[in-house]
């Protein structure tokens, strides 16, 4: 391992550009900021609730046991290459340079959906909050709630925009105090929920009869439902991608990957649990709807003033959770830019002198995001349609680490040479990639799925098939016909020969 003072880096051909300055606690916070326990159940657990009733809840344990698998994969991928942009980067280690391409381009692309969708949450808290933040009618309209939450979202990804580009130590600094509050609140939740529980457990049996009539019974509608759960627990790879960024990135990386994604588990199963037992009344139609759900059940167990301080807190959690996915999606596309494996890719990894981050990305992802909510606009389904689709392009892309390595453990050439003793999941490396594989190819067909629920009627059902397979055939068209003759580290950001001969000899 590199004894170099850019960590290792120039092991990997590159110099180092961008400003490393992130410790443990940052590198957690980005993980479980991305996660966002509080966004994530808050804004999808009417989805949940309404679709699959009580009984929803196992979709959580079910979700873990399949991500926890792709996390200790990605865990022992943190440990070997702590490099930006780890999805682009781990398949370009592992596969071809189509397949490494493409999963660096269907991440990117799903970065930018998912800050689509995360900023809508803004919409599903603010309004409970206070009437006034309904910004547009009083929320009964047919578009009323859509038209608001694209005005919020642009109001969050130019914040998000703006931090961004002032450099990755306000970002870690924001994002960190904002995971601190969440943490804090989120446990203070699971207790005062737990003290106030009305039900007993039993009621995690109870469908409310919602599988009668459909096809495949209560299990095809319980499929259904999981989105909500699936939706929260990814986007742990984001402490990785900061690999460039982080102090002792090889050991600190890896842990801060597995620690998100049990956290995440941990404490929000727990608030899932607790607030199902403590709701007043489970039959409220209110709480199967994105005026009323999980924000609802903490209004009318705390009461007023107490459940509004909780709202104020899913608010900063919803900021943080946007503020890291688009941190993510810059460093993405710097990693492919740097290899110039995107077009105008000479400015597009162009650091900043002043802030030490990229500039371009930062500005470029932001509006393009703003885009898709304005392309969304009218439709009513807006909050499940764009987070169905980011959610399928993840496991999409994830996928594009995970098979191609399966296939070199299969062939023997996965781990090879010893990772220093950093982590390494050793003889458990083959079952747990076989259920990540397994995993990651079922939950991607479940929510692909051309659902009238999830995507609404008409040709929109297709939506997360025609998006993208458009997005997977422009880009490998372009990669196909030009890029890949073009790539190879830029210049500019090529290691100095001096830290490449300390790489080889250690």
């Amino acid at each position: 391992m590199s004894t170099s003072n850019d960590h290792g880096l120039s092991e990997f051909g590159y110099r180092q550009s961008l400003d490393r300055s992130i410790g443990k606690f940052a590198s957690f916070a980005a993980g479980v900021s991305y996660i966002s326990i509080l966004t994530g159940t808050f804004q999808l657990f009417y989805f949940g609730f309404g679709t699959g009733g009580p009984a929803y809840w196992w979709s959580w344990p079910m979700v873990f046991v399949g991500q926890i698998a792709v996390a200790l994969c990605f865990a022992e991928l943190a440990a070997r290459y702590p490099v930006a942009g780890s999805v682009y980067n781990w398949s370009k280690r592992l596969a071809g340079r189509t397949t490494s391409w493409l999963a660096g381009w269907m991440m990117f692309t799903a970065s930018v959906v998912t800050l689509a969708s995360v900023v809508l949450a803004y919409q599903v808290t603010l309004p409970q909050l206070w009437p006034g933040f309904q910004l547009v009618g009083d929320g009964s309209g047919a578009h009323d709630f859509a038209i608001s939450a694209v005005i919020w979202g642009a109001v969050l990804i130019l914040f998000t925009t703006l931090v961004n580009a002032f450099g990755v130590k306000l970002m870690a600094r924001i994002n960190s105090i904002g995971v601190f509050i969440e943490l804090i609140a989120a446990v203070l939740l699971v207790v005062i929920l737990a003290v106030n529980v009305v039900r007993g457990p039993g009621v995690f049996v109870d469908t409310h009869g919602l599988g009668e009539g459909h096809t495949g019974g209560y299990a095809g509608v319980f499929l259904v439902a999981a989105i909500a759960s699936a939706y929260v627990m990814y986007g742990f790879d984001t402490a990785s991608s900061l690999g460039e960024e982080t102090v002792n990135p090889r050991r600190t990386a890896p842990a801060a990957i597995l620690r998100a994604v049990i956290a995440s588990f941990v404490i929000g199963g727990l608030i899932l649990l607790f607030a199902i037992m403590a709701a007043p009344d489970l039959s409220d139609p209110r709480l199967g709807t994105s005026a009323g759900g999980l924000q609802l059940i903490v209004l009318q167990v705390l009461g007023g003033p107490l459940g509004k301080v909780f709202l104020g807190c899913i608010v900063v959690a919803i900021t943080v959770c946007a503020l890291a996915v688009h941190t993510a999606g810059i460093r993405l596309m710097f990693a492919m830019a740097r290899d110039n494996a995107l077009p105008f890719g000479v400015r597009l990894a162009r650091i900043n002198a002043k802030t030490g981050t990229p500039v371009i990305p930062a500005i470029l992802i932001g509006a393009v995001a703003v885009l898709i909510l304005v392309v969304n606009i009218g439709t009513p389904e807006i909050f499940t349609a764009v987070t169905s689709v980011a959610v399928v392009m993840i496991y999409f892309a994830y996928l594009l680490v995970t098979v191609p390595m399966l296939v070199k453990r299969l062939r023997g050439g996965w781990p090879g040479r010893d990772a220093g003793g950093h982590f390494s999941l050793g003889r458990l490396g083959l079952p747990i990639n076989i259920v990540a594989v397994l995993w990651g190819a079922g939950m991607a067909v479940n929510l692909a799925w051309p659902r009238e629920q999830i995507y609404g009627s008409g040709p929109l059902r297709w939506m997360a098939l025609m998006f993208i397979g458009l997005v997977a055939a422009i880009g490998l068209a372009w990669f196909r016909l030009r890029g890949r003759h073009r790539l190879g580290t830029l210049p500019e950001h090529q290691a100095d020969r001096d830290n490449r001969l300390v790489d080889e000899l250690s």
